[in-house]
């Protein structure tokens, strides 16, 4: 029976993931690795530590599955998005890698700004200059460490490099690549021209293929330590809310994704580039060959919860472990709406739909007749809030959603689920298995193996729907008024919330 490897360099560590042809899951096992922030805002791993992960990874889940490894027949990659992975002669590492987190290039991203002009970056790119993205790291060494800039001969994503050392070839996928800003999204291919305006050399980028294309086979020697065929195809795979989509099913027009963990993404499919001019929206490829790919992010979706949960722990002096399954009890004896109660999820500010780091969080509307419980179900409704305003600008946008299928700590409650089906106004279903991006990189291995004919169809054979939350009218009747009433909150507070964060900063309060 052949079998296939879906590898995922997360930013906590590395994840493989072992499934048969039929998508059922094996087994999977996971490598913790650190992360260091030598300064403020700084966010760094080393890339060797990323190769010691995927390797340990590997060599773990098959001991847990016990499989004749003469089966695999493709691997698929998958990681983190955005990190610039510097790379002189051989391969050398010239320095830890930039993360996607990293925030220390404010400045290069007006840089970039200046030198693209913001309209023709957004046309070329589909997204503004943010901190996060890969370019202006670029930037950042050049204007920083021009000793380092000077080795540099190549410029690779995180799963990337791991992709260098297992089969020696710089390539990467066109959805990995949309995110460093450097990519043509139209083309799916570098952009001459903002590569031009920022004095980045062409051939320090690798080639662009698209999600289940081989772009390369294990070397020997890489295979002998792991266990694997030499020659075992690897496929380009793409970034992990790409990869995760394709093993959630979103890979044709009006499925979505709702995904809420720490942070909260909107993900959209799209059969053509569509592009917010406000760049309130990531618009970026999909590793659907050809296919694009809409994104909404709320930044503290769970993090909301989890901050309501540790202030209701402080409040009891520590004496009872609040559960978040108790948050929901309590807060499904509050009405929809919370009794005109409403929340502004930022907490660390906010990406979607306001691209403003000094965006605060806040109740709105509380009175003696609110407590613990109250807040708890105005914070969950906030978090929805945030995100119905993604679905809103795609819907602007042309966007259908007929089905959500809703994922992490959202996928798991029954009062979120129920709460996103309401207040997205659409079906929300989950899946029979969530096993994240490493999933989605495996079936794109199994397509560049010949086992499925393309997406739609490992799709279709692998991703089982487990049930379905459809809208309650009265509740989305209650819901609509309140998420009329929340979009009016922040233009009306924004300047408050600045100038408390600016007081903040100089120490007036």
């Amino acid at each position: 029976m052949p079998y296939l490897l879906g590898l995922d360099i997360g930013t906590s560590g590395a994840k493989a993931l072992l499934c048969n042809e039929d998508g059922r899951v094996l087994a999977t096992a996971t490598s913790e690795y650190g992360l260091s922030a030598p300064h403020p805002l700084w966010s760094e791993q080393d890339p060797l530590d990323w190769w010691r992960g995927a390797q340990e990874a590997l060599r773990d889940v098959f001991k847990e599955a016990s499989v004749d490894t003469a089966q695999i027949v493709g691997l698929g990659l998958t990681g983190q998005m955005h990190g610039a992975t510097f790379l002189g002669n051989d391969g050398d590492i010239i320095r830890p890698a930039l993360l996607w987190n990293d925030q220390r290039t404010a400045a290069e991203c007006d840089e970039m700004t200046l030198r693209v002009g913001a309209p023709r970056l957004i046309e070329i790119a589909g997204n503004p200059a943010l901190t996060g993205f890969q370019a202006p790291k670029i930037l950042w060494l050049r204007n920083h460490e021009p000793d380092n800039f000077a080795r540099v001969t190549q410029v690779l994503l995180p799963k990337d490099y791991i992709r260098l050392k297992l089969t020696g070839v710089s390539a990467t996928d066109a959805a990995d690549a949309a995110g460093t800003l450097l990519l043509d999204l139209h083309k799916r291919d570098w952009s001459n021209e903002i590569l031009t305006a920022l004095d980045i050399p062409h051939d320090w980028l690798p080639k662009v293929y698209e999600g289940p294309q081989v772009t390369g086979s294990l070397l020997e020697d890489v295979a002998d330590v792991l266990g694997l065929p030499s020659g075992t195809p690897v496929i380009a795979g793409g970034g992990d809310n790409a990869t995760a989509a394709i093993g959630t099913g979103i890979v044709k027009p009006g499925v979505l994704s709702s995904s809420i963990g720490t942070s909260g993404v909107l993900f959209a499919h799209a059969d053509n580039a569509a592009f917010d001019p406000q760049g309130r929206l990531h618009s970026f490829c999909h590793s659907v060959p050809n296919q694009y790919h809409l994104m909404a992010v709320t930044l503290a979706a769970g993090g909301s919860l989890r901050w309501m949960r540790d202030i209701l722990r402080e409040s009891d002096s520590g004496t009872h472990e609040l559960s978040y399954n108790e948050m929901a009890v309590a807060a499904e004896m509050v009405p929809p709406g919370s009794e005109g109660l409403l929340f502004l999820p930022y907490l660390t500010g906010e990406r979607t739909p306001h691209l403003d780091p000094l965006a605060r969080g806040a109740f709105v509307g509380l009175t003696t007749r609110h407590g613990a419980a109250h807040m708890i179900r105005a914070v969950m409704e906030g978090v929805v809030f945030s995100l119905r305003d993604g679905l809103t600008i795609m819907r602007e946008l042309g966007i259908a959603a007929d089905e959500i299928c809703a994922t992490g700590g959202g996928a798991r409650s029954p009062l979120w689920r129920q709460m996103q089906a309401d207040i997205y106004g659409t079906s929300v279903v989950t899946l029979v298995a969530e096993e994240g991006p490493a999933y989605g990189a495996a079936l794109l291995a199994g397509i560049g193996a010949g086992l499925f004919a393309d997406v739609p169809d490992a799709v279709n054979k692998c991703v089982q729907v487990a049930q379905v939350t459809e809208p309650n009218p009265e509740a989305q009747e209650k819901y609509n008024y309140n998420y009329a009433v929340y979009r009016d909150m922040y233009s009306n507070l924004r300047d408050g919330m600045h100038r408390l964060s600016n007081a903040t900063k100089t120490k007036l309060v």
